[in-house]
């Protein structure tokens, strides 16, 4: 099992592995949950669902824990209740061009 950190916390930060995204995983700083849409690279405030995949389904409380199978960890999490600045909205389009 690989200690690689994947991922980082939205509520806290802390560096997540692969390990850590076990649907009923709590991050181990601040024991939120961490299969949520706030963690995932999909998230995307203001898009349907706030998500950019078209064919997911709707998930209500984006800070709890769900079983979305589009989930896909990111290392730039949405901190809950906040919004990203134009630049930054426009950077991750461009960035999710080439991925």
């Amino acid at each position: 099992m690989s200690d690689e950190i994947i991922g980082k916390c939205w509520h806290c930060g802390a560096g997540l592995t692969k390990a850590d995204y076990g649907r009923e995983t709590a991050c181990l700083s601040c024991s939120k949950a961490t299969r949520v849409c706030l963690n995932c690279r999909h998230f995307a405030r203001g898009r349907p669902n706030d998500c950019m995949e078209p064919l997911a389904e709707r998930v209500l409380d984006k800070a709890r824990a769900n079983f979305c199978e589009h989930f896909d960890p990111t290392d730039h999490p949405a901190a809950a209740g906040s919004t990203p600045s134009p630049a930054d909205a426009a950077r991750q389009a461009a960035e999710d061009l080439f991925r």
